[in-house]
């Protein structure tokens, strides 16, 4: 066991408007299980950076332990997966990368294949085999359930459940739930790390913030009370001691002494007041500082005059001669939010594509309702750029509520002015999400919409589709999520 101690750690990149972190302290054991949680944005993959010595800091970060990051840069994917394993780690040995091979359900064969021959979840798989052979390291793992479907993200977790002695990022809630036994918060102000899983820190925030928010409540009537206490005792203060010089022809003299003492003390009391409003305004000032506010928001979707919007009848769908999925039967109707579940490569993204209206070769029934409008958020966030004024305008939408929206999910002032495409991977999908729940459609399809996505912002986007039941086709792994929203699931 050993610590790894920040100290008045500060850091910004150069030319941005403001620092990530400000005189941050704290201290984790590299025993621990970590999962690191946090708004996109916040600095989760920076932390990482600073800690593996790619940036110049302020402060101090002491380790006695090397460290180690995921996912690995594989510059020729065309070579054998055993030569890339043999580029990261060259000293390892054959039976201890089969042993958790064989943890991860990877059969020896994959590493006879090209990496790129490898689906997604596989090269994970492989890769993180790899990173477990590097004993005495504290492992930094980012974000590896991105391109796992729901089976492999629970194979992984349970796999890592087992391993100790790593800061792990995940937007998923039941995965991080099942492998972590500390989080690190990054919260808006600070820093914090608290024994337990997401599911327990979570609700620890929400009573932190029932707390100060009633505590912020209580403080401002105070505060009110005590203004107005302090207005009153200053005025009658003031009218006492102008008794001391009497009134004309009232032939009384008088007694100054009493009177300069009684306004005084009426003075001295005022005084007190005040400091006591004083100490209940600093009090408030500590509150709330942390808390994840959101805007209320009024999202519409279109009427559309017939309730079936498509309908696919034992679909089947080709590219050449390979038949991605088979025998697919689906209703899509008004209100519906249908989940498309199957593991990689089972055809969900092809299904989206031909309701989309893209020319894909199938075989089988497919009708779809005449002049149906669908907003659709792809995988890929590389095509967008530019300020998001001029975006939301480029794109035919309501600049208020498309901002509006950006806001609750955690988007600064600051970052409007910004470029698109200095934006973090979660911040550019949050803008497609926000542009497709701008757009007037009578149908939402949105294809892996939460990657890199941060959790409080998952919730959020929860509560809005909740709360407005737009008509939604989806491809999404977050088992939480999809239990959440889903009216319907079909399993490819």
């Amino acid at each position: 066991m050993s610590l790894i101690r920040v100290s008045n750690l500060t850091f910004g990149y150069e030319g941005s408007y403001d620092n990530i972190f400000e005189n941050v302290s704290f201290q984790i054991d590299t025993d621990w299980k970590l999962g690191f949680t946090g708004r996109n944005g916040r600095g989760k993959t920076t932390f990482l950076n600073l800690l593996l010595g790619k940036y110049e800091y302020s402060g101090k970060i002491s380790a006695n332990v090397c460290f180690e990051y995921f996912p690995y840069k594989v510059d020729d994917k065309e070579c054998h997966t055993i030569d890339i394993v043999g580029d990261i780690y060259p000293e390892y040995l054959h039976w201890e990368l089969m042993r958790e091979l064989s943890f991860l359900e990877v059969s020896e064969d994959t590493l006879y294949r090209p990496f790129d021959t490898l689906s997604h979840g596989e090269q994970t798989k492989v890769l993180l085999a790899t990173l477990f052979l590097k004993e005495n390291s504290f492992l930094l793992i980012d974000e590896p359930t991105n391109h796992l479907d729901m089976k492999a993200r629970r194979l992984v977790s349970d796999y890592l459940n087992s391993k100790s002695g790593f800061i792990l990022v995940s937007h998923d809630r039941s995965f991080l739930d099942n492998c972590v036994d500390h989080i690190i918060a990054i919260n808006k102000t600070n820093i914090e790390i608290q024994k337990g899983n997401f599911s327990s820190w979570w609700e620890n925030k929400k009573r932190q913030d029932y707390f100060e928010l009633a505590e912020n409540e209580k403080l401002k009537r105070d505060i009110k009370r005590l203004s107005d206490s302090a207005k009153r005792t200053n005025k009658w203060s003031q009218e006492v001691e102008k008794t001391k010089f009497g009134t004309k022809n009232s032939g009384i003299k008088p007694d100054k002494g009493y009177i300069g003492h009684k306004s005084a003390k009426m003075m001295k009391r005022s005084k007190s007041i005040e400091k006591r409003q004083q100490s209940a305004i600093d009090e408030k000032s500590n509150l709330l500082k942390n808390l994840e506010r959101s805007e209320s928001l009024k999202i519409s979707q279109l009427d559309y005059h017939n309730t079936k919007l498509a309908e696919l009848e034992g679909v089947s769908i080709f590219y050449g001669e390979k038949m991605v999925c088979k025998d697919i039967g689906l209703t899509l109707e008004q209100g519906d939010r249908i989940a498309l579940l199957g593991k990689n490569g089972s055809g969900k993204s092809s299904i989206i594509k031909l309701i989309c209206g893209e020319d894909l070769e199938y075989t089988g029934n497919f009708r779809k309702a005449s002049q149906l409008k669908i907003s659709y958020v792809s995988q890929d966030t590389s095509h967008i750029q530019g300020n998001l004024t001029d975006y939301a305008a480029n794109s035919g939408i309501d600049q208020s509520l498309f901002k509006a929206i950006l806001r609750k999910l955690d988007f600064s002032r600051i970052q409007f002015e910004k470029d698109i495409a200095s934006f973090s991977s979660g911040q550019k999908k949050k803008v497609l999400i926000a542009k497709s729940l701008s757009e007037k459609v009578h149908l939402h399809i949105w294809d892996e919409p939460l990657n890199y996505i941060d959790i409080i912002s998952r919730m959020q986007i929860e509560e809005l589709l909740l709360e407005y039941s737009p008509t939604l086709l989806f491809v999404e792994h977050d088992r939480e999520f999809c239990n959440n929203i889903a009216t319907k699931i079909i399993e490819l």
